[in-house]
């Protein structure tokens, strides 16, 4: 690396900047390295493997979408944990739901030399082809939640459409024709996989297609309060609605308690409160935090040398009914 840096005529920084692969340096800086690299007889990936081997920085960077949200913090904790028991302290930050902030945060963890990635991808824009050469290069990443998009890696996720697809059974079998589907940007992966197996239990189930009972794009508590409001407003209301993520299932819920409307609810994502309200709340609910761990697990054998295939481990989900998913008249 030394030698590299002498013969480019540039700093070991620079040197390291770019067999790690960093976009941001001045392209003729990199012309030189590589030339330097080529002339020397070096081999890019190997120094860079080789320089990485020498240390580890006992850290572990964790990018999730956001750190308010109740999932995504108990995903946090229960990886911070595992990082605790290997020694290693757990940086996180929030991709916002934006993929070009996404890139520029795992590549900033990167050059602080992190040991490994722990991503919640931000929604299926995001392509993380870049992050094959730093994978190759020694830090190894685990995706959570949602698969990456052009990349092999592990991954842990949960069984989106068997929730989605019990939610529906359950609502059918309780005699409800008119379902309202509340789902966020289509380009999250499990949103994506939700609505798509809900329709298709609505289509299983032979239950009238409404169109305008199924709405998307509500990533805002905004945007589930003006959708839920034009749904109950129309001549043919929902008589139950199925809310595929925790923040939707709130705004809807507000909604419903403020009109007082009697509607049935089923909310995807359990949470503290929803066992606890005036009529507790039915869920299709799975092991949040258990992504946490096991995502971070993959990871600590990865950085411990574990060269096998990249797997993917898909966590089951369970409805919990309590009490807001009666039939049209119980609700």
């Amino acid at each position: 690396m030394i030698d590299v840096a002498r013969e480019a005529d540039v700093s070991l920084k620079t040197v390291s900047r770019v067999v790690n692969g960093v976009t941001t340096v001045d392209p003729e800086l990199t012309e030189r390295v590589l030339a330097a690299v080529a002339r020397l007889g070096f081999r890019r990936n190997n120094m860079a493997r080789d320089l990485r081997s020498r240390s580890t920085s006992a850290t572990v960077g964790l990018l999730i979408e956001d750190l308010a949200n109740p999932f995504y913090a108990g995903i946090a904790a229960a990886a911070a944990q595992c990082a605790l028991e290997h020694d290693t302290l757990l940086i996180t930050a929030s991709s916002e739901e934006d993929a070009a902030r996404e890139r520029s945060l795992l590549l900033r963890m990167c050059e602080q030399r992190v040991d490994g990635l722990l991503v919640v991808p931000a929604g299926s824009t995001a392509d993380h082809a870049y992050l094959r050469a730093e994978i190759e290069l020694g830090t190894p990443a685990v995706f959570l939640d949602r698969p990456p998009t052009n990349l092999r890696a592990d991954t842990v996720l949960i069984d989106n459409r068997a929730g989605a697809r019990a939610a529906i059974e359950h609502l059918v079998a309780r005699g409800h024709e008119r379902i309202g589907v509340l789902s966020d940007w289509l380009s999250i992966h499990p949103m994506a996989e939700r609505l798509s197996a809900a329709e298709d239990a609505l289509e299983r189930a032979e239950v009238a297609y409404r169109p305008d009972l199924i709405r998307y794009g509500l990533h805002t508590l905004q945007d589930t309060e003006a959708a839920v409001e034009k749904m109950l407003a129309a001549p043919q209301p929902p008589t139950a609605l199925f809310a595929l993520n925790n923040r939707i299932t709130l705004g809807a819920l507000g909604v419903l308690n403020r009109l007082r409307q009697d509607v049935a609810v089923i909310g995807f994502d359990d949470f503290e409160t929803a066992g606890l309200m005036a009529r507790p709340l039915t869920v299709v609910s799975y092991d949040a935090p258990a992504i946490g761990r096991i995502g971070a697990e993959l990871l600590f054998k990865r950085i411990a040398g574990d060269r096998s295939r990249p797997r993917t481990v898909v966590l089951p989900t369970t409805l919990v009914e309590r009490g807001t998913s009666g039939g049209p008249s119980e609700s």
